[in-house]
Parts: C-alpha cells; structure tokens; sequence
C-alpha cells in the first residue's frame, strides 16, 4: 500500500519512524511519501518537506510565520493529490494536520490520526470536528480514551511509542569518550528543545545555573535540524559541549536534567533521570495560552499521573535562580530525589508495555484493507 505521513515536529519524526518500520514489517510493499525528518528518511520512502521549515509554536509565532504555513498547507494538498496515496497518516501536530485531514476527507483518501491531537487541553469543540475529518483515531495517553468516549467518538488506545523508541535503545558504551566527557563527573543533561523559538528563550536561563554547579559536568542535547555553530551563539566562556543525535545515550548517564516541557520530560522520566521542568515564550502568547488552556501541568509527566511529580517552571518563573534551586534539591536532598524515582516507578506501571507502533501499524491496514 501506498502511505503518506505528515509529521510536523521531531517528536513526530520519531514516532513517526517507528511506525513506518513497523508498517514495513507487516507490509513488505509498503511505499512511503511523508513530511518529516532524518529518522522517517532514514527508514525509506520520499522526504518530501523537513519538518524544521514547519515547526512554529506560539500564537504570535504562528502569525508571523502564516504565509510559510499556509504556502506548506498548499504544497502539501498538492503533493497528496498527485501521489493519490491508500491512507493519509497524521502524527500529532495539529493546527496543520487537521486541515490536512479535511482536505483528504472531501477527496475521498481514508485519514489516520496517530498521536491524537491535545483537544483536551483546549477548545474541546475540537472534537465535533475531529469526528467528522478523521476516520481512525490512536491515542497515546491512557486519559484519552475515556476523554473521547465523553463526546461519543471511539478511538484506539495502542499505549505509548515512546516506550517502543526507549526499549529499541542500544546504549552507545563510547558514549563519554566520543564527546570528551569525563567518566568519573556526574551529568547534567540540558534539553531547550528542538524549535528555534524555544531554544532562544530556554537555553540561556539553563545555561545560567552552570556556575552554581562546578562538582557537575552539564551536557546540551542538540536538536537534528541545527548545527554546533548555532548552540555557540549561547554558551560564550562557557565550555559545555553539544550532542547530536544521541539525546537517549545521554540520558542513559544523566545524573539529573533541566528539559522543555513537551515530550522529552516524558523520556526523562522513562530513563529515570530527576528532572525540573521549564518553559518560556512570548508574553503574547503566553499570556493567551494561559486564556485558553484548562489544564493543571503542561509535562506529560505530570499529566499522566495527575500530580506534580516534576516542578514546572513557567515564564516568570522559568529564571536561573528558580531552576538552580529546584536542581539543587533533585541533586543533593535525597528524600525529595527518591520520591521522584518512586512516582517514576507508578508511571512506568500506568504507561503499560511497549508495542505502540506494531499495534497501529496492524490497525491501519486492518482498516484499509477493509475499504
């Protein structure tokens, strides 16, 4: 069969691999067209857009970046239209994918949604018109599935894909080596995230704790669609080296982490690593964000285990001091660390098994193979 995938950010490149590689398994003729990034590329098919020309974040960001979007909403129905694939598969992003999903629907190509879409964040309405664009709808999160049963929608829960990418994990044990770090120093490991926007606002308060902590070795895990020299902007006199692709390898021996709020706290938190969340953007947005969302935590961590396993710090708070202090309790107060790993414990049990993948990849051509 013939599959086109839209993935919008690097979390969605990831998840978005794994299916593939699932779907190639269970279809050895699976062809694939996608909007992605290096790891869909990386299994096979035709990378037709990188998602680093699509991923913009924030309420003013997106409109002063809306021609770009609107002129990638074009390319892309364009592209769809002559590929004519079997089943259009949309990974989570979705202020575009849901366009894109309309678009299919009124053309007659099945439509997937796999990550669905955080309606329950903000304007639940969202749903009425889900139910209309989407034929199949997998969800990630265990919460959501009774979240759609309130609004009448049936959805397939297939668990969670980042257990799938965490147990697929070989640990690289040249890791320390490779990057000159020295093996008998603790890590901090320092995820801003992989959008611009994010990074610029995140990275120099991240970067401002690295004093208050010489006993510790800090490490930036850099994001596939940037370069080292665009992280040198930030670091000046410090020396704080920049991995790329090996954001698992160093977790694997992180000590403790500061990370983005977004998927990566959820990967900390699988690798056991104690953590502080952070956020940060334009006030703008921000401050419509905070309008607009009804929900307690912005990590995935939190959200899952509705309770503040893991600090957030937002905005104002998202300052050097803050993050220092909150670190220096993960780091040296022992009760308040293992408390920490012991609600990681509860997650691992309520996140079930690895599988996600194989599981939606059997579903999706269960129910194309049935049209």
């Amino acid at each position: 069969m013939k599959y086109y995938l839209v993935a919008g950010e690097a979390s969605g490149d990831l998840h978005g691999a794994n299916l593939m590689k699932a779907l190639k398994e269970q279809d050895p003729a699976a062809e694939f067209r996608f909007f992605g990034g290096d790891l869909m590329q990386a299994i096979g098919g035709t990378l037709v857009k990188h998602y680093a020309d699509m991923a913009f974040m924030g309420f003013v960001e997106v409109v002063a970046n809306l021609g770009t979007i609107l002129k990638n909403l074009s390319f892309c129905k364009q592209d769809i239209s002559a590929w004519q694939p079997d089943v259009l598969i949309l990974i989570d992003f979705p202020g575009f994918n849901l366009k894109i999903a309309a678009f299919a629907k009124e053309n007659k190509i099945p439509v997937c949604y796999y990550i669905s879409p955080k309606v329950w964040a903000w304007n639940q309405k969202r749903v009425l018109k889900i139910k209309k664009v989407v034929d199949h709808l997998f969800c990630i999160l265990p919460f959501e599935v009774d979240f759609y049963k309130q609004w009448g929608m049936k959805v397939d829960y297939v668990g969670n894909p980042l257990l799938d990418a965490v147990a697929d994990f070989k640990p690289d044990t040249a890791f320390l080596e490779k990057n000159n770090l020295h093996p008998g120093k603790k890590i901090i490991a320092l995820l801003p995230g992989s959008r611009k926007q994010e990074i610029n606002y995140l990275l120099p308060d991240m970067i401002g704790v690295v004093s208050r902590f010489p006993d510790y070795q800090f490490v930036i895990a850099g994001a596939p669609s940037f370069t080292n020299d665009f992280y040198l902007q930030f670091l000046a006199d410090h020396n704080i080296p920049v991995v790329f692709n090996a954001t698992y390898d160093l977790l694997s021996n992180a000590y403790g982490a500061i990370v983005a709020s977004g998927t990566a706290t959820l990967e900390t938190a699988l690798f056991n690593v104690p953590q502080v969340v952070v956020y940060k953007g334009n006030a703008i947005s921000i401050g419509i964000a905070r309008l607009v969302i009804k929900i307690k935590y912005i990590s995935l961590v939190n959200l899952i285990m509705d309770s503040a396993v893991v600090k957030e710090l937002i905005q104002q708070d998202c300052s050097p001091q803050k993050i220092a202090a909150e670190l220096d309790m993960l780091l040296n107060n022992k009760n308040y660390r293992e408390a920490m790993l012991t609600n990681y414990d509860q997650l691992d049990e309520r996140m079930g098994k690895p599988g996600a993948s194989g599981k939606t990849a059997e579903l999706i051509i269960k129910y194309i193979s049935k049209k």
